[in-house]
């Protein structure tokens, strides 16, 4: 594998930029004209960062980060949590698309937390919640709950030993986040 296009400290830069120019917005634009969409076909994926998250319709990776088609990498699964698909979409977008740092973005408000926290599931919502369980243990804060939730996916992340050789051949990033529903910002943790 040839070296990233830009570095994660670039990428993770990219990220913080993007959300401020997120929040400070009373609009979005992004380009999505068929000349855009043309250039994403013609030249393949680029992307510069890999976005694990949660399916909540309220978390938008491409407009929290004002990114546009084929800037970012992004797998969304309720509570964003790893099982294996995830794991080798990740692997994929390390090893075969170049990109040098994947964040796991929790959220407040996170009703996969919130249910982990205060209720027993059935079906495989189960499976979700049990995963997220293992993560927080019997912490009662609900943001400091999505919290360790997401430091448990960085957790699963970083046992596949092709991560762990990238980090260090590489200097592949696997690091945290949280995004506030309530006012749009993003903190690295």
């Amino acid at each position: 594998m040839e070296a990233y296009r830009i570095t994660a400290k670039e990428a993770k830069q990219r990220l913080l930029d993007g959300n401020r120019k997120y929040t400070e917005a009373q609009t979005l634009t992004a380009d999505v004209s068929p000349a855009a969409l043309l250039r994403a076909s013609r030249h393949g994926q680029q992307p510069y960062a890999v976005i694990v998250t949660c399916s909540d319709s309220r978390v938008v990776p491409e407009l929290i980060f004002s990114a546009g088609i084929g800037d970012l990498f992004v797998i969304r699964v309720a509570g964003n949590v790893i099982d294996p698909h995830q794991l080798g979409s990740i692997e994929y977008a390390a090893e075969h698309l170049g990109t040098g740092l994947i964040v796991v973005l929790g959220h407040t408000h996170c009703g996969a937390v919130e249910a982990a926290m205060h209720h027993e599931p059935d079906g495989y919502i189960k499976d979700i919640t049990d995963e997220i369980l293992d993560a927080i243990g019997d912490e009662k804060d609900p943001v400091r709950a999505a919290c360790l939730n997401v430091q448990g996916s960085c957790n699963a992340i970083e046992e596949s030993l092709q991560i762990r050789k990238d980090e260090t051949e590489y200097g592949l990033v696997v690091c945290g986040a949280l995004y506030r529903l309530e006012d749009g910002t993003v903190t690295f943790l």
